[in-house]
């Protein structure tokens, strides 16, 4: 293959798409639809997540719980996550979700209509390995779906969350959480978060 030109402009990405950045589903384009709310997480947050949980996500468990795009959840499917909970409550971004996973033959992945803090109060004690929260901006859901999210983590589980602020200690400590990294990227606050060590004797 030649060399690229180091004067060569990039390709221009749609508008209208993402693209998963690693693993076996390397580049394949996620539709972005035209909906309120609707904010796929950019290509550098994604990756520096990944970045920060490894690579490799072999045999874990997922739930993106507030799905959108799926960009989140099927990026760790991509990464060897052996299952992956997409949750979603709008039909046509429902349908987009079920179009993809069948595109890719992902039998890794669920796509499940439904809210996606019943959903997580449902899989309290299951044992999850990440829990994905990019609610809307404008939703006001983030204190709900952290405190839902939380009980759903196993012991060594990780919470990824995404705000237009950063999270207080405080706030996390109250759901026994701790924060783990935390990344400023434009508008985006992203969270990895952790279970808080139990206090000491």
């Amino acid at each position: 293959m030649p060399a690229r030109s180091s004067s060569s402009v990039p390709a221009r990405r749609a508008a209208h798409e993402v693209r998963i950045i690693g693993g076996a589903w390397k580049r394949t384009r996620l539709p972005v639809a035209d909906k309120p709310g609707l904010r796929p997480t950019p290509d550098r947050v994604r990756e520096t997540l990944f970045n920060w949980l490894g690579q490799d996500l072999d045999g874990w468990r997922c739930v993106d719980a507030f799905a959108g795009t799926g960009a989140l959840g099927l990026e760790a499917a991509s990464r060897g996550a052996a299952q992956v909970l997409l949750v979603e409550q709008d039909p046509d971004l429902v349908a987009a979700l079920r179009a993809i996973r069948a595109r890719l033959q992902a039998e890794s992945v669920e796509v499940r209509r439904g809210n996606g803090l019943t959903v997580l109060k449902e899989l309290a004690g299951s044992g999850q390995d990440l829990v994905l929260l990019d609610p809307p901006f404008d939703a006001d859901l983030f204190d709900k779906a952290v405190a839902a999210a939380a009980p759903a983590l196993r012991d060594g589980g990780f919470l990824y969350l995404e705000a237009p602020h950063r999270w207080s200690d405080a706030a996390l400590e109250a759901q026994g959480l701790r924060l783990l990294r935390h990344l400023k990227a434009g508008a985006v606050h992203a969270h990895l978060l952790g279970r808080a060590a139990p206090p000491g004797p």
